[in-house]
């Protein structure tokens, strides 16, 4: 879905923007909760009853979207590519702004969070470095940042901010889902799978440019989108969403423990 792909680019110009004291943010150490694996779907031994007997591919997308709509808060673990540069997340977010999580670019690793409309960043030594790296810092520039950083939330600005709107805003993923029309038109049915334990239906779209979409949406309960992959492309990315309407608590940290971009000079 386009979705996957904002997501990935979300969070790529987030990473580039923090060392020019733009914007991002980050959370506390609070984790969402579960297993950062990703899970694997595969091949289920028993299907259980078919609640989309009778629909086909496309109508069944519909339904899925229309549950996500409904969602209050969601976790999403992913592992993509964008700009070159191999990225995983696993953020919770609502539907009121709250995110928390983290994300990964390469081996470098930054803590994210959204509290009060807020948004701070807290990376380890190598995220500021090669964050101010790629601004064409110094080593020991960036050296000097990752050390007056650490352990050190970055409060982002209001404007730069507002890039990370596809990464912590579950209102903007949701509605850009729901604005993918064309993408999840001309679906076909794939066999059934499953996905972390819970049985899903597959759907799968082969696009004339060689990109291929998967859409596992579940059999059991709402029917929301489980796992969604961008294969054979160059930007392939896959999302698992969880932990449908449980609550997401992000406080802001502690005033000392904030750190004031422009202080860094």
């Amino acid at each position: 879905m386009r979705a996957n792909r904002k997501i990935w680019v979300a969070a790529m110009v987030c990473a580039a923007t923090v060392v020019g004291v733009t914007g991002c943010s980050k959370g506390d150490d609070t984790k969402a909760k579960g297993d950062t694996k990703e899970p694997a779907a595969s091949a289920t031994t028993q299907a259980p009853v078919d609640p989309f007997k009778g629909l086909d591919a496309d109508a069944i997308a519909d339904q899925a979207v229309k549950a996500m709509k409904g969602a209050t808060s969601l976790r999403m673990v992913g592992d993509g590519k964008a700009d070159g540069e191999q990225m995983k997340i696993d953020l919770a977010v609502d539907n009121k702004g709250a995110c928390v999580g983290k994300m990964t670019i390469d081996t470098a690793t930054a803590d994210l969070l959204q509290a009060e409309k807020v948004m701070y960043m807290k990376g380890d030594d190598k995220f500021w470095q090669n964050m101010a790296k790629s601004e064409g810092s110094s080593a020991e520039e960036g050296n000097a940042m990752a050390e007056i950083l650490k352990g050190r939330w970055m409060k982002m600005s209001d404007g730069n901010a507002s890039e990370l709107a596809d990464l912590c805003d579950l209102n903007t993923l949701i509605k850009e889902m729901d604005d993918d029309k064309s993408e999840r038109k001309g679906m076909t049915k794939g066999a059934d799978a499953d996905v972390d334990g819970r049985p899903a239906v597959t759907l799968i779209k082969k696009k004339s440019n060689g990109e291929t979409l998967t859409v596992y949406v579940a059999k059991e309960g709402e029917p929301f989108i489980l796992k969604s992959v961008d294969a054979g492309g160059k930007e392939p990315g896959s999302l698992v969403f969880s932990e449908f309407n449980k609550p997401v608590t992000a406080t802001a940290p502690p005033a000392d423990q904030v750190m004031d971009p422009a202080k860094l000079g």
